[in-house]
């Protein structure tokens, strides 16, 4: 699984329309907005499959550890295939993301998700400094 971290100051996500996957997330929010967050771009990838397990627990103690290392409860998860080219199938991802969803509820963290196989309108401002970006695989 690769990822991007963005801390921002604030975010906002309005769903346009379908994406082209098949399967897809009826959204349970069409707008979702956060201030002092965590915007997390996710892409599950084909290698990820058959070791679930591993590719969450190692992605959420990161993630625990880098949201209170700069005083963020809040996260949003956003799904990006649009850097990655061996995705894995959609619905093993959408199980994935759905899980990590709930872990980090278990840590208290709050936590939106945009809807999986849609675009969505963006509104981002990101914050500056040392860490504010950082970008991992799983």
């Amino acid at each position: 699984m690769r990822s991007l971290f963005w801390h921002l100051t604030y975010f906002k996500s309005v769903v346009t329309e379908k994406g082209r996957s098949p399967i897809f997330e009826e959204p349970e929010e069409r707008e979702i907005e956060m201030d002092n967050c965590l915007l997390v771009f996710m892409g599950v990838e084909k290698e990820d499959v058959g070791r679930e397990e591993e590719v969450i627990s190692s992605f959420t103690q990161f993630l625990v550890s880098h949201s209170r290392s700069i005083g963020v409860k809040k996260i949003v998860i956003h799904p990006f295939a649009h850097l990655f080219s061996e995705l894995a199938p959609a619905d093993k991802a959408i199980k994935i993301l759905e899980r990590i969803q709930r872990e980090l509820e278990n840590e208290d963290f709050e936590v939106k998700k945009t809807p999986f196989g849609w675009f969505n309108e963006l509104e981002i401002k990101a914050k500056g400094h040392p860490i504010s970006r950082v970008a991992r695989r799983f």
